[in-house]
């Protein structure tokens, strides 16, 4: 096993591994193709999925700056800062005195923003569980299993994911 640290494009990779990777790969693309398809179709339904990344973040770390939020969902403050403008002008946020420092503010879910993210998190909920609804439930739970132990591990490697892929990927456009 290739230590975490280590560039993932330069160890020594079995066959068996490189094949491996490339099949998550090809299944990562497709699954992200689809949520952009789903996405797209729900923000002309008026559901933006970066509110909804948004609204999570708040709800789960409570009251942020605004540079926090940034951090905390990879993204670039300006863009953040634009995001959480509509959130607020929509009522799904709103800035409160930074307790620590009221010349500063901090952000907050309001009630209707709760609401609207328990609401899509029901309808997204009942609309996967169609999805796997032929499975077997062992299947059902075997699967979210390794899913979520896949989804804390990416959680962990994202800033190296960041690094590796990203930046290879711009200068590969490069001429």
């Amino acid at each position: 096993m290739v230590a975490p640290e280590q560039d993932v494009l330069t160890g020594e990779r079995t066959e068996w591994e490189l094949e491996c990777a490339r099949r998550l790969a090809g299944a990562m693309f497709a699954l992200g193709k689809q949520q952009a398809s789903l996405a797209n179709r729900m923000s002309k339904a008026g559901v933006d999925r970066s509110s909804i990344v948004l609204l999570k973040t708040l709800v789960m770390h409570g009251p942020s700056r605004s540079s926090e939020l940034a951090t905390a969902v990879y993204s670039d403050p300006s863009t953040v800062s634009r995001q959480v403008a509509a959130l607020v002008r929509d009522g799904l946020v709103e800035r409160r005195a930074d307790p620590e420092d009221g010349r500063a503010s901090v952000l907050v879910a309001t009630e209707s923003g709760k609401a609207m993210l328990e609401e899509q998190r029901k309808r997204m909920g009942l609309a996967l569980a169609r999805v796997v609804r032929q499975w077997e439930p062992d299947d059902v739970s075997h699967f979210l299993e390794l899913l979520e132990r896949f989804v804390a591990d990416h959680e962990r490697a994202l800033p190296m994911l960041i690094d590796e892929c990203a930046v290879r990927a711009r200068s590969e456009g490069e001429n």
